[in-house]
């Protein structure tokens, strides 16, 4: 898995990390940018997204879906189900939308029924942990049993602490020490 890791940290640190100035989702200011979407659409990077990631969750039991908010979640949602697949672990997927949807049968967790079943959180990105912990609120919603939440990257800026305090296991595969970045 070493090599898969790295293999991983190499394309996001060359594809997906922008120095600059930029303002993150939760408003705080950044010297750099981790555009995971550069590297999880990526038809090379995705198989590496599903195996670091599927290597990460492999020890929490009875894991029945993963996902997260769209769209940074997504991505990350589906390369784990295929590389579950591939090594016979039954990983089903599901999306939730930041609001339900005003049509339709107005889901706002789309896939399968999650009632009284497992599931583990996802996310691209981690700054604050508002979006994994807006996804728990509609899991909750639904039944669903949050096992944890699991993130590609670690800003390292708070989201493990805040999920953490929330009463949630936190995962994360790649720290910012890894792609060569600091706080």
């Amino acid at each position: 898995m070493t090599d898969v890791r790295q293999q991983l940290i190499d394309y996001i640190a060359s594809d997906a990390v922008f120095h600059g100035d930029f303002t993150l989702t939760s408003g705080k200011k950044a010297t750099y940018y981790v555009d995971m979407r550069k590297v999880s659409l990526d038809y090379r990077v995705a198989p590496l997204i599903g195996q670091v990631m599927v290597d990460l969750i492999k020890d929490i039991d009875d894991v029945y879906a993963v996902g997260g908010m769209t769209m940074g979640a997504d991505p990350i949602a589906a390369a784990i189900l295929h590389q579950g697949a591939s090594l016979g672990r039954n990983y089903h997927a599901f999306v939730v939308r930041k609001e339900p949807k005003d049509h339709g049968r107005g889901k706002q967790v789309e896939g399968p029924d999650l009632a009284g079943k497992r599931v583990i959180v996802l996310e691209d990105t981690s700054t604050t942990g508002g979006s994994p912990l807006a996804a728990i609120e509609a899991l909750k919603k639904v039944g669903a049993e949050v096992v944890g939440v699991a993130v590609v990257v670690d800003r390292n800026t708070g989201a493990r602490e805040r999920i953490e305090a929330a009463g949630y296991p936190y995962f994360a595969a790649i720290g910012l020490a890894d792609l060569g970045l600091d706080g």
